[in-house]
């Protein structure tokens, strides 16, 4: 039994119980359990509150269902989110972001920063950003599977 994939099943269950996305969950040293948390609907992103009702709803779901850890946090996943399902890729269309491919598409480039214009049949499209502004814009696509990080590249 692979107790992330428990750990991690249980938390999406929960999660959209109670009206948040499960972003992602880290098993780091001494025990310390974190879960990154969204809103689906994205309206002021995740508040200080959000994560305590969490916290607080999670410490007694792990208890009841015998999850060990020491210390859990529960945190927004910050302005530069992961991207992991395809639903992500899906609703951050139009962001830019920044890929990191586990097989080079073009020549021996992994890593790509652009912007993310959703899933074309099944498969992550990109409009990479070219250092030549007179070059016809590329478009990439990606399958899921090749894409080791894709988190968004919040410009300020």
């Amino acid at each position: 039994m692979n107790l992330a994939k428990d750990v991690h099943a249980l938390l999406e269950t929960t999660l959209a119980g109670l009206g948040y996305e499960l972003v992602d969950i880290e098993f780091a040293a001494r025990g310390l359990l974190r879960v990154f948390i969204d809103k689906p609907d994205r309206a002021g992103g995740v508040n200080v509150e959000d994560c305590a009702t969490v916290s607080h709803h999670l410490s007694r779901l792990f208890e009841v269902e015998k999850v060990s850890y020491d210390r859990l946090e529960v945190s927004s996943p910050g302005l530069d989110r992961p991207l992991k399902k395809a639903e992500d890729f899906a609703r951050f269309a139009g962001e830019a972001v920044r890929l990191s491919l586990r097989v080079p598409l073009v020549g021996a480039q992994r890593n790509y920063r652009g912007t993310l214009l959703g899933l074309r049949a099944g498969k992550v499209a990109l409009q990479p950003e070219v250092e030549d502004k007179t070059a016809p814009p590329a478009l990439l696509l990606v399958d899921l599977d090749n894409i080791a990080k894709a988190r968004l590249a919040p410009e300020f």
